[in-house]
């Protein structure tokens, strides 16, 4: 298995050191209590491991909206209402869609030693949209304030265990939950200032190829040679 990126450990690191949690303690496959550090550290390396895994996670948005995240080592994909982002060997592609019209402009794919997932959730983040590092980030950001309060619990989320943190604090208050396999389980904040909720309704460990694909009809704009 890969090791965890240098940002997710130097993030780590700083959650370890700084998190005050609060609540039930959490417990790990053997059934042993587990402290404040090591619900940092598994939150942490379940996300990490979660890059290299194959899966399709369906999410329901406010709203009654829908999202979807898929990936398997090879490629990624994030769709949301109105967009599409996928991650291939091909091509990096971003697809809208505006009334019954939708275009997918083509770049070029990442370098060949990048993580797919890596990619679309970066791009993804530019669009104002949760994924699973952001939540990470933003667990971190409260560990270094000492005025943040987050208390840890467990629950099911689509028929999954997961572990969920809540965080109080003066700025800005968010929930998330983390599944075991690694996938985001629900979030509950604000990206951008704007309020955003999703949670899991779907979770599989298989993709379907045609996720992967440029939606059916999408005039295309390919500024790959362009190399922009």
């Amino acid at each position: 298995m890969p090791a965890p990126s240098a940002t997710l450990r130097a993030l780590t690191a700083s959650a370890v050191m700084l998190l005050t949690v609060t609540g039930c303690q959490a417990l790990d496959d053997a059934g042993r209590a587990m402290g404040r550090t090591d619900i940092v550290n598994d939150l942490a390396a379940r996300m990490d491991r979660a890059l290299e895994l194959t899966y399709s996670a369906e999410y329901q948005l406010g709203g009654g909206q829908t999202a979807l995240i898929a990936q398997d080592p090879a490629r990624s994909a994030y769709e949301w209402p109105g967009g599409k982002l996928t991650v291939t060997a091909e091509a990096t592609a971003r697809c809208d869609t505006e009334g019954k019209r939708t275009v997918c402009t083509l770049h070029a794919p990442p370098a060949a030693d990048s993580n797919p997932s890596t990619v679309v959730y970066a791009a993804a983040e530019r669009e104002g949209l949760v994924t699973p590092p952001m939540v990470m980030g933003l667990l971190t950001a409260a560990g270094l304030d000492p005025g943040a309060v987050i208390t840890q619990s467990g629950t099911t989320v689509a028929g999954l265990l997961a572990t969920c943190v809540e965080v109080q604090q003066a700025v800005e208050n968010f929930s998330a939950c983390v599944t075991g396999e690694g996938a985001l389980g629900s979030f509950t904040g604000r990206v951008d200032g704007e309020p955003v909720e999703l949670a899991l309704s779907r979770f599989q460990e298989q993709v379907d190829g045609a996720t992967f694909e440029l939606p059916q009809g999408a005039g295309i704009v390919d500024r790959r040679r362009a190399g922009s």
